[in-house]
Order: structure tokens, then sequence, then C-alpha cells
């Protein structure tokens, strides 16, 4: 059996009540918190804000007692079937999900860091991109064509190198996100996903 980990080396994981089949939780796991929950019965997640393994109910006493573990079609989601020892949400809710949603979200709150903000950038230049917006950098760029945004690529990487010569900290960080930036805008120009460039750097990586 082959499990798919995310690019944080994680994979989904959704707990549900064996006996009612209510949907409890949805957490994310890596192989150390995996290999817990199955040997030892008890459900152990990987915490993503403190990075670290996590056991379900070990501050709460609400265990989730693993009964059977499903792996879906894809290899890429988890599904533990546990008997809650109680609430198995922080508010005291028996379940996480308990909000119902009447129409569409009236905001959104991106909580991604780090290196994952890529993706959901990208996928906002897309939307860009489709819609071409009055009024968006972004959508401008995009209506002047790949050789515009491959100027300000090269723009952007000498601003770049030139706040590293100099020993500009402060600015440095700046400037890399506006290559960046710029860099994904010049991938969706040339109709090509991140994904071509990770799967590039993991072949240089073996």
């Amino acid at each position: 059996m082959k499990v798919k980990l995310n690019d944080k080396g994680l994979v989904p994981a959704i707990a549900q009540d064996i006996n009612t089949g209510q949907v409890l939780m949805l957490g994310y796991m890596n192989p150390g918190s995996l290999k817990r929950t199955v040997e030892g019965g008890q459900v152990w997640f990987y915490s993503r804000s403190q990075e670290d393994l996590w056991h379900k109910g070990e501050i709460s006493g609400n265990y989730l007692n693993l009964k059977e573990a499903w792996v879906d079609c894809d290899a890429d989601t988890i599904l533990l079937k546990v008997e809650p020892d109680g609430p198995t949400c922080h508010t005291g809710e028996p379940s996480c999900f308990f909000n119902a949603m009447e129409g569409l979200p009236e905001e959104y709150e991106a909580t991604e860091s780090g290196s994952g903000v890529l993706e959901e950038l990208y996928a906002v230049i897309q939307d860009r991109q489709r819609d071409l917006p009055e009024g968006s950098y972004t959508a401008d760029l995009l209506r002047h064509g790949v050789g515009r945004v491959a100027q300000k690529v090269i723009e952007e990487a000498g601003e770049t190198a030139i706040a590293a010569v100099a020993g500009d900290r402060e600015h440095l960080p700046e400037e890399v996100a506006d290559l960046l930036y710029h860099s994904l805008v010049l991938l969706a120009s040339a109709g090509v996903k991140p994904s071509a460039v990770w799967d590039a750097l993991q072949a240089r990586r073996r």
C-alpha cells in the first residue's frame, strides 16, 4: 500500500465516528504520527502550527480510539474510523463541523505560511488571467504578453542581486518576493504551472 504525501510531507486524515458515521474533524498526519496511530490504537496528528506530533486528546482526555483506517482511491487522503472518548472539538462540540454554510463566504482568510503561499498566489494570478479585471496590475501585465512579463522578471532579478550585493538585508526579502511574484506571472503567461518547476527542483535534488 502506498500513501501520497503533499509538498509539506503530510497527508490529510478525516476522523469519523464509527458508530454514528458523523465526521468529527480533519487533521494532517506524517509518517511518524501515522505509525503511532496504527501501532498504538489512538489517533496522533501532526500539528502544522506547532510543527510537532500531536496526540489528540492528550490535554482534554477526549481521545480518538482507532478502529479502522482506510485510504482513498488516489492514496492521498486517509479515513480514520474511531470511537471518541468525548467531544472532538476544542469548543466542546461533538464534531468540529458545526457551522452551517448559507451561501458563499463573505470573506476568506489566508492562513498558509512559508512556501505554500506560492500556490495560493498563483491561483490568484490565474483568476486575474481569466477575468482580466480593470485596475489590476497583474491583469495589465498579462495583457501586454509574455515579452513584457519577461522584461519585468529581468528587472526584478537585477534589483534582487543589487540588494544582496549591497548587503541590504532589510529590503532583500521584498526584492525576492517581487521576483517570485513576477516569475509566477511569467509562468502563467507562458502556460506553465508551478508544479513543473517543483518537479524540476525535485529531479535536481535526487
